[in-house]
């Protein structure tokens, strides 16, 4: 079986315009990805240069097939049809190690058309590393890295404001561009560089945070071979992701004509604030994930999917998101739906085995961050209750008791956690505190919750009473009785 490489699949290949630090899966199956089809639909033109910003060997570098490689787009589409499309990915012309190549790295700086700069070091990359020096080759942090990058592209333009770069982190971070300015900022000071460079910092330079939102499986591992038979060649970077995509840029609208936007529909969103986008996803997509596991688990089912195939289980996590979350959501309630449905095409992805328990890690916290605001804004906005978000934190209560018919739970979360749900369950099934007082001490955590919980009126009771029927009744029970639509 042929490798995939340009000599034994030759095709178009395009001018580095773009660099990109970071050559993991996410960025190749999102960016990558997006530019390759915006290479092939208009008169984009622009290739990418990979860094590769940590000093490991693996995975091998794309080098090793001219940088090319295979994305798999599996899931549901927008009409909840099952849809599996393979791509030969020609956008990335090259992968530079800059612990082995730093010259090479550098001269990227030398060459005009480079526009863009995208990024994905993982949450930690963003990072402040003190011993970082201009001179070292290279220095350790990504903004290190970049700002002398910076300061070679200043020296190369004589300071020209027009010959900056448009940087586009999409580290999982809030407000990733302003940290990363921050950073660039803390360490031109502390290299002593010239006032004329950081002034040419600010004025030819535009940092944007973005809100990046796609599920990237990577390597199928249990599928390759498979996979590589129905292609039919060998290509040992597949990488595999679901069919939803969503790019949110706070930036300036200039962007949509220099990356040819305005011509195909990505779902690439240009806007003045990312924080509305970034609250929908968090209280809509990662907050019906949390409402959802500890009652789905407790019901006796393992994943996602599997829950998203069970008609109560189903019905309950959009009347959660429609009636409980949605409404009190600032950004239009049309497009906030149209945000849900497809949240809901993405749990049922046949493609995607999400397991519950690995969802579970750190639930308490979770509940509190993703849950929590709606639930108070709920109260605040209606006079009352929302009922699927209380039951969600009945049910969380009883997961933390730690059996499933029988069964132990293996539970992950804050030892704080841990140890109290220990003892509160093994006093209350003593006899030495009731399920009210049990349940008083648990919101009652201020430290956690920030607040005091049993302050809320008809809180302690509400989640007291379907505590009770989930103990009493079995999870389904309860769910029939607490949250009939």
């Amino acid at each position: 079986m042929k490798l995939l490489n340009r000599t034994n699949f030759p095709g178009r290949q395009h001018p580095t315009k773009i660099i990109q630090f970071g050559e993991g899966n996410f960025l190749r199956a999102f960016i990558d990805w997006q530019i390759d089809i915006l290479n092939e639909k208009t008169d984009l033109n622009a290739g990418v240069t990979i860094i590769r910003p940590i000093n490991t060997d693996f995975p091998p570098s794309l080098n090793t097939q001219d940088g090319l490689y295979t994305t798999i787009i599996r899931g549901l589409d927008e009409n909840g049809n099952k849809v599996k499309e393979s791509r030969i990915i020609r956008s990335v012309n090259n992968e530079i190690n800059i612990y082995q190549s730093y010259d090479e790295y550098l001269q990227l700086a030398h060459n005009l058309e480079i526009k863009f700069i995208f990024s994905n070091t993982t949450e930690a990359g963003i990072s402040y590393h003190a011993d970082d020096k201009f001179d070292d080759r290279p220095q350790v942090s990504y903004p290190a890295k970049l700002t002398r990058l910076l300061y070679e592209r200043f020296s190369v333009v004589n300071g020209d404001k027009d010959k900056g770069f448009i940087l586009l982190p999409c580290e999982l971070i809030d407000y990733n561009g302003e940290q990363l300015k921050e950073l660039v900022f803390k360490y031109a000071k502390e290299w002593n560089l010239s006032a004329e460079f950081i002034q040419w910092l600010e004025t030819a330079n535009t940092f944007c945070s973005t809100l990046v939102d796609r599920i990237v499986t990577g390597y199928p591992r249990a599928e390759a071979a498979e996979l590589e038979a129905e292609l039919g060649y060998k290509d040992t970077f597949l990488d595999t992701a679901e069919h939803f995509h969503l790019f949110v840029i706070q930036g300036p609208k200039s962007l949509a004509q220099l990356l040819r936007l305005d011509q195909v529909d990505l779902n690439v969103l240009i806007v003045d604030d990312i924080r509305p986008y970034k609250e929908r996803k968090v209280a809509i997509l990662n907050g019906a994930h949390t409402a959802l596991v500890p009652v789905a688990y407790m019901a006796g089912v393992n994943t996602v999917g599997e829950a998203m195939n069970d008609a109560e289980l189903c019905r309950f996590v959009k009347s959660t998101m429609d009636k409980e979350i949605i409404p009190v959501l600032s950004l239009p309630q049309d497009e906030l739906q149209q945000f849900a449905d497809a949240v809901i095409k993405r749990f049922q992805n046949p493609f995607i085995q999400h397991q519950l328990l690995s969802i579970s890690l750190n639930s308490m916290t979770k509940y509190r961050t993703r849950n929590l605001p709606q639930l108070i804004s709920y109260v605040e906005k209606f006079g009352k209750l929302p009922p699927h978000l209380t039951f969600a934190l009945a049910a969380l209560i009883a997961f933390y008791r730690g059996e499933r018919d029988g069964q132990t739970i293996p539970l992950q979360d804050d030892e704080h956690w841990l140890v109290n749900f220990k003892t509160w369950w093994q006093e209350q099934a003593a006899g030495e505190i009731s399920l009210f007082q049990l349940v008083h001490h648990v919101l009652k955590q201020e430290a956690h919750w920030e607040q005091d919980l049993t302050t809320i009126p008809q809180l302690v009771e509400t989640v007291t009473q379907q505590l009770e029927a989930i103990l009493e009744k079995g999870m389904r029970q309860a769910l029939r009785e607490y949250c009939v639509d």
